[in-house]
């Protein structure tokens, strides 16, 4: 541990820090969509995130342009809202940030915060994370997911066959490019959020294998159409990180999402994170019947 960085000496997330992040991470198991080793290295860049240990917790501190630094929950064992308060005193007063907040806070450190008389918790429904039941996905039952299979039912009245295959490393270069064109679709460098989702992809793709995740592509017409990659979260629920496709395919979204949830059927849930606030997104995150959420949370300093 001594060799580790030690608050306030934060330090930018880099890959050789995945073992040290990971033991303190997978020991408590915060249980949300952004604490995850993958998650934090791959938005690094976008938030500027570092890291350090203040105690036994593992921190992390972050900035959005424009906006003021920001920390993320500590992970650590219990006692967390000390931790917190400690964290959110420091940014007041050494980095003169005037009202600071942990973002995105778990459940179990809003409750612990929730006692304290020094700190404010104010639920941010735009970061509950969507939970899935695994064999719904897969399954797609009923009348209420009658849309999904009619999508994925128009994929194959339009191509005859496809190919679906475990992401590997010769697949890295066609997924890239695929991205490459959905930005220039969607305008991307138009719009700071999708530069950084554009950012966090080429890092996950890049070091998919450092870290260890699980990824699939599907392939038509001999191209890579459609990627995503994920992980588990915990003993029962897998996080999907990302997901692209040709938008000009109908139904591919749909198959490679059911497609890639038959990877997980030794989980009971799938993660798929959250919608940010966005309209488009949540009506697409609700298209599926999310089986709960996981609610999240903003802590800040009182007066």
């Amino acid at each position: 541990m001594g060799s580790l960085p030690l608050f306030p000496d934060f330090k930018p997330i880099e890959i050789d820090d995945r073992q040290s992040m990971t033991d303190i991470l997978q020991s408590n198991r915060p249980g949300t969509s952004e604490l995850t080793f993958t998650n934090l290295f791959i938005w690094r860049k976008h938030f500027s995130f570092r890291w350090c240990l203040y105690k036994d917790c593992l921190c992390v501190i972050g900035k959005e342009n424009p906006g003021p630094d920001f920390a993320m929950a500590p992970i650590g064992p219990s006692g967390r809202a000390q931790t917190g308060l400690a964290l959110l005193e420091w940014l007041k007063e050494t980095r003169g940030i005037s009202s600071p907040a942990i973002e995105r806070a778990d459940g179990g450190l809003a409750l612990e915060a929730s006692g304290s008389s020094r700190l404010l918790v104010e639920e941010k429904r735009e970061h509950f994370d969507y939970v899935y039941l695994t064999r719904d996905l897969i399954d797609l039952p009923g009348n209420r997911n009658r849309n999904k299979r009619n999508h994925i039912n128009q994929f194959f009245r339009s191509y005859d066959s496809y190919v679906y295959e475990e992401l590997n490393e010769r697949h890295i270069e066609a997924a890239l490019s695929l991205q490459e064109k959905w930005c220039l679709l969607r305008r991307c460098e138009e719009d700071l959020n999708l530069l950084g989702e554009w950012d966090a992809i080429r890092e996950i793709l890049n070091n998919y294998r450092a870290l260890e995740l699980a990824g699939a592509v599907i392939i038509v017409d001999g191209e890579v159409k459609a990627f995503t990659l994920g992980e588990p979260l915990s003993d029962e629920m897998a996080v999907i990180h990302i997901e692209k496709a040709d938008p000009g395919i109908p139904g591919l979204y749909q198959l490679i999402n059911q497609q890639f949830s038959r990877r997980w059927t030794d989980m009971k849930f799938i993660n798929r994170e959250q919608d940010l606030g966005l309209p488009g997104l949540r009506e697409a995150k609700l298209s599926y019947n999310p089986d709960h959420f996981i609610k999240k949370y903003s802590i800040t300093l009182k007066g």
